[in-house]
Parts: structure tokens; sequence; C-alpha cells
């Protein structure tokens, strides 16, 4: 057995290794969430008595359309996107907000920290729409 027939499996499973777990996406602590969401709330708000200011508020977010908040004039880019907001999509922009929406108004350079998304994502999702 040659040297390049004995890491083909090494490789493999490396790979393998690799692509799950970027596949699958950290659960997230909805504590860490709270404190990292500090960095958000000079432009967002959630709980029950939220409302956009500078950004739109956040209660519901995951589900809902991008861009259709009454309460919120976004940018054209935005509102035509036709992203819902989902983990996934959530967690793109997160990541990149200019790469996922050019023309977005957001103004965050984007989160490399796959854990810290994760618990910003998990500190959302306990805030659905406000009735």
């Amino acid at each position: 057995m040659n040297r390049s027939s004995r890491q083909g499996p090494v490789v493999a499973m490396l790979l393998a290794t690799t692509l799950s777990s970027h596949a699958a996406s950290p659960v997230g602590d909805p504590a860490a969430g709270a404190a990292a969401f500090r960095m958000c709330a000079s432009c967002h708000q959630v709980g029950p008595s939220a409302h956009s200011v500078f950004g739109p508020q956040l209660n519901g977010v995951i589900g809902r359309r991008a861009g259709t908040l009454a309460d919120y004039a976004y940018s054209p880019a935005m509102r035509k996107s036709g992203i819902v907001w989902n983990e996934q999509t959530l967690a793109r922009f997160l990541r990149d907000p200019g790469d996922t929406v050019p023309g977005t108004k957001m103004r965050l350079w984007g989160i490399g920290d796959e854990r810290k998304i994760a618990n910003l994502l998990a500190y959302l999702r306990q805030y659905p729409p406000v009735k």
C-alpha cells in the first residue's frame, strides 16, 4: 500500500467531519444571546414595548418576510429582497449584511463568530410577534 492510498480514507474522514460541522449550526444560548444583543440594541428593540427606531424592531423576526413592518422605512433593496427570515437567512445576513442584501441600510460589518450568531438567534426566538 503506497502513501497516497493510505491517506485517502484519512482525507475522506477529515472532509466528512468538516462538512458535517459546517452543516450543523450551533444551538445557541439565549442568555449569552442577550449579552450579544447589546451591540444590536442601539438600533433594534425586542420585547412587549418594542418599536422600530433606527432599525426595525425584531419581535417575531424569524418567519417574517424581510422589509414588511409598517413602522419602519426599509431600503428598497430590503423590500425587494424576497427573503423570509429563518435561522439560515438570518445567520447569513448577520455574517455579511451587504453581501446578503446589497444596498441594505444595516450598518454592521458582520459577525464572524458562529457561536455568537447562534446565541443571538436563540435570544431572538424568545420574542414572538407582539399582538
